[in-house]
């Protein structure tokens, strides 16, 4: 059965737990699929695992746009949810839903994700009133790293786990059908699972939580940058790469690859007639 916003919510109501992960490209997406993974992220850390940056600030539309696209191709049962990059919502509502809807328009996503509470409920509103599903982001939320002062883990203090809370019921209200909860205590994001009644997706948040997602790349040991405690590694398969890589390189020097099977044949009667 194909994923949609509808079936998240539903999944909400049965107690059946989510699963995410991100992707940026045809060839993963199409395994995840086949996993049978209910839902893509083509999250803006593509910045990061992609494309080499520090952080996510550097990702544009363009970038999203291209990503989501090749993810679309390759995934066809899951929800795919594509990131609104930093500065694609911020400056107006019209920015916005036009933005919005060139992920679903040109991307061929069926939802967008971003991050930010109570401030950007209007522009929750006025992307769903366009008939975009929407699912909001709180706690470590990359694109305000800046205002952070670093990756930390958000809500620990009573005044800040509060203001997390009335940010979830506030996303909510505006018409989010799931929210993703970063780097939140697991106490609180359980609080917080148990008074929505939209999906809660965690990364770093605890089991008490309606799903997770981790980032693909981290949980196969392609990405050795930096692992968040939160990342639990199912194979390693950087190092699986790297010892390919180095038999193709050593058999190439040796003469072992190419071999007859790898090649193809001409008659030697053709051969002999070249001049």
């Amino acid at each position: 059965m194909k994923n949609t916003a509808i079936t998240f919510k539903d999944a909400k109501k049965t107690g059946q737990k989510l699963s995410m992960l991100t992707a940026y490209d045809y060839s993963t997406a199409k395994l995840m699929d086949q996993s049978g993974i209910h839902g893509i992220l083509v999250g803006d850390s593509l910045g990061m695992v992609m494309l080499g940056y520090e952080d996510t600030l550097a990702v544009t539309m363009e970038d999203m746009l291209h990503h989501t696209k090749a993810v679309a191709r390759g995934a066809k049962n899951c929800l795919i949810v594509a990131d609104m990059p930093f500065m694609s919502y911020h400056t107006s509502i019209e920015q916005a839903v036009f933005n919005a809807g060139r992920l679903i328009k040109e991307g061929g996503a069926q939802a967008v994700k971003l991050e930010g509470g109570a401030t950007f409920c209007k522009e929750i509103k006025a992307i769903t009133r366009s008939s975009i599903p929407v699912m909001a982001h709180l706690g470590l939320t990359p694109q305000s790293i800046h205002a952070f002062g670093g990756f930390k883990v958000q809500g620990k203090s009573q005044e800040a786990a509060q203001a997390l809370l009335d940010d979830a019921k506030a996303v909510e209200a505006a018409g989010a059908f799931a929210l993703v909860l970063e780097c939140v205590p697991e106490k609180l994001a359980q609080k917080i699972s148990e008074t929505l009644s939209i999906p809660t997706i965690g990364i770093g948040a605890g089991a008490g939580c309606d799903g997770q997602i981790l980032v693909y790349q981290d949980m196969i040991g392609m990405y050795s940058d930096f692992t968040p405690k939160f990342v639990k590694q199912y194979t390693n398969v950087g190092i699986q790469m790297k010892q390919a890589f180095a038999s193709y390189i050593q058999e190439i020097q040796s003469g072992a690859f190419p071999q007859k099977e790898h090649t193809f044949c001409i008659d030697d009667s053709i051969i002999d007639k070249l001049y």
